[in-house]
């Protein structure tokens, strides 16, 4: 009689539950067994055919010998239905998801990650468990996390839900680190996403664009009127190129009016490390419009609707009041982000400037070098750059 379905699917002792080999005899012969397959969750008959063999006696012996290394291979916890020689990938998707948590929550704790790094991790692997559950029939151990689920998924990112190629490489760039993290605790032996490529970009245009003269200038009217605080946050980015996490840290002490500068913090800056940017005098006139420096020292420069507070508020609220108030009031294309004010910064900057005064003030490349042998407090303000005066 065939064995009975097993109940429990999440426990490694039901992938252990067989059978014990036997020996059919007849037209065909063949030792039979059942062994649990995790992917169907029941019993399953496994047949090793003997016909190939041809005298009896010789059939016979062989089959002795091999069920005995069948039973043995068995009790050691071999399953026929799982090519894997770990008892690791017996464990659960769901517990080695939830062990993945715990590791890189301390990660976050101890500064290895940063935490929007550790929120987009954890939002992705999200994602895969819920897209996984939807499934006709979802995997259930962490064996079955394979290049064909990846592929599978990937495609419903980027066809099914109709993303863009840089979000179809992102999740496969987490998907690389989730399978490094499989191998390095041993719930695998190789890595699950080998051989599943990234789409190439090369050819591809670039969705966000610098923004011509003429509206900038619309931008700075509408902001004018409508917004003069969140202006103040476009003059930033324009002018000191500092990140949008960056600027949601910025306190009133991190700015010297008589130095005319900016300090990032390391804690904040995306790098790890410190950096002094200049402000340019158009920047530090409306900060003076605003009485920005009449706060105390502890408000944040952008606080609630973008004004000086004791509350930190998240870097989201600067792409999000640019995208569905600012671009929508004036009639701006999706290709105007916000993060388009930087690049049309740099671009107005090397028109007029040196490119070693440009990058500096971007804290790009050989910057961090700068910053070991410059202390925060003796650091001047870029001569050139505080005369600055663009557009916005």
């Amino acid at each position: 009689m065939k064995p009975d379905n097993i109940k429990s699917t999440t426990d490694i002792d039901a992938i252990k539950k067989y059978t014990v080999p036997s020996l059919v005899e007849g037209v065909d012969w063949y030792i039979k067994f059942y062994a649990y397959d995790p992917a169907q969750q029941k019993m399953r008959r496994k047949k090793i055919k003997l016909n190939h063999i041809q005298k009896i006696g010789q059939r016979r012996r062989y089959a002795d010998g091999l069920m005995k290394r069948l039973i043995q291979k068995l009790e050691d916890g071999w399953n026929p239905w799982i090519e894997s020689e770990n008892e690791k990938a017996y464990h659960s998707f769901t517990d080695t998801c939830n062990h993945y948590r715990k590791v890189i929550f301390k990660y976050l704790n101890d500064g290895v990650l940063r935490e929007d790094t550790y929120r987009d991790y954890i939002s992705k692997l999200k994602n895969i468990e819920e897209w996984n559950k939807s499934r006709k029939i979802p995997i259930v151990y962490i064996y079955q996390f394979d290049r064909a689920f990846i592929s599978d998924f990937l495609e419903e990112i980027y066809i099914g839900r109709k993303n863009s190629v840089q979000t179809r490489n992102n999740y496969l760039a987490f998907i690389r680190i989730f399978s490094s993290f499989l191998t390095e605790h041993q719930y695998m032996k190789v890595k699950p996403s080998e051989g599943v490529a990234s789409i190439s970009k090369r050819n591809q245009k670039k969705i966000r664009t610098t923004i011509p003269d003429k509206d900038i200038k619309r931008l700075y009217e509408y902001l004018k009127t409508e917004n003069i605080h969140f202006l103040l946050a476009c003059y930033i980015i324009h002018y000191t190129f500092v990140r949008r996490k960056e600027m949601s840290f910025i306190k009133i002490s991190d700015i010297s009016i008589q130095k005319q500068t900016l300090y990032i913090k390391p804690e904040h800056s995306k790098n790890g490390k410190g950096g002094t940017v200049t402000i340019p005098e158009r920047v530090i006139h409306l900060m003076l419009d605003l009485k920005i420096f009449n706060y105390p020292g502890h408000y944040y420069l952008f606080s609630d609707k973008f004004m000086p507070g004791n509350k930190h508020k998240h870097e989201k609220q600067f792409t999000d009041y640019w995208a569905n108030t600012v671009r929508k009031k004036i009639g701006f294309p999706v290709s105007y982000q916000f993060y388009s004010l930087k690049d049309t910064g740099i671009t107005s900057m090397l028109r007029q400037y040196d490119v070693l005064t440009v990058r500096d003030q971007a804290r790009h490349s050989t910057i961090d070098m700068t910053d070991k042998y410059t202390p925060h407090d003796i650091q001047e303000a870029n001569k050139i750059i505080a005369k600055h005066e663009g557009i916005l």
